[in-house]
């Protein structure tokens, strides 16, 4: 098997970034136990690392502050700033190498605009069986593409 991209490292540690920032954040805002975020940080963590993974620029991905692509709602977009805005100067306290490696990464040009094909969209292909939907009795489909007396699986 060849050796992984040296980039694929990169997604590595930006996702062990987002991890540790949330946590800074939890911990002095949520006051989690055990170490684990709260529910509120923790959906936010999941949904920021689906956001990492379905990135379109894939490994080449610039920082989200140099992004020309918004992927994140408004409300988890308002909710990641606040927790950067309070760990981003702590980071350097408490994880000196994630931070020094995203301030290096912060040097990176952002590129124009995404690359085609899509990684996310080769990634749910895979996930996804696409099946032809039959048509209902009288020709037409729900426009889920199943048919109207049965329901998606």
């Amino acid at each position: 098997m060849p050796p992984a991209p040296r980039s694929a490292g990169r997604l590595r540690r930006e996702a062990a970034t987002l991890r540790a920032m949330i946590m800074l954040y939890c911990a002095h805002h949520h006051a989690p136990s055990r170490g684990a975020p709260c529910d509120e940080c923790r959906d936010l963590l999941d949904y920021a690392l689906r956001r990492l993974h379905a990135c379109p620029f894939g490994a080449e991905k610039p920082v989200c502050s140099k992004c020309p692509v918004h992927c994140y709602s408004s409300r988890r977009r308002d909710q990641i700033r606040a927790v950067m805005r309070y760990a981003g100067p702590r980071m350097l306290k408490a994880h000196p190498w994630l931070a020094l490696a995203h301030l290096w990464d912060r040097r990176r040009a952002a590129p124009a605009a995404p690359p085609t094909p899509s990684r996310a969209s080769a990634a749910d292909a895979t996930l996804r069986p696409v099946r032809a939907a039959p048509p209902v009795a009288d020709g037409r489909t729900r426009h889920d593409g199943w048919p109207a007396s049965e329901p998606p699986t």
